[in-house]
């Protein structure tokens, strides 16, 4: 093999190196979290009022939570509040799919970068 081949062979290991490093620093698109609606007025009255605000708590509850985690257990990158999963009745979110699948797999690896879990 003469010199010429082997820098062309160099030169085309490196090129796919760096092509894969940046396919895989991309994976995860961040994206700004979606800002949280305002709940809308309760209009009726008696049972369903006192039943509206016990919904209004709870999604009261969940989005403290949420807005305590602002970054992916995994790779650290700004969460998006539309890739979740519930671990032990509380949601985690992630900055991508592929995040949240690594979460799945050992959950216990990553609690303790969680707010929503310490206590």
């Amino acid at each position: 093999m003469n010199a010429k081949m082997k820098q062309l062979i160099t030169t085309s290991l490196l090129t796919g190196l760096v092509v894969v490093w940046v396919v895989f620093i991309n994976s995860c698109k961040k994206s700004e979290p979606a800002a949280p609606s305002s709940a809308p007025a309760a209009t009726t009255q008696g049972h369903e009022r006192h039943e509206h605000a016990a919904a209004s708590t709870e999604t009261a509850k969940e989005n403290v939570a949420a807005a305590e985690q602002t970054t992916c257990p995994i790779m650290g990158g700004t969460i998006d509040k539309n890739i979740f999963t519930e671990y032990k009745g509380k949601k985690v979110y992630f900055c991508c799919a592929g995040c949240k699948e690594q979460f799945e797999k050992e959950p216990e690896k990553y609690i303790a970068l969680l707010p929503q879990f310490k206590q």
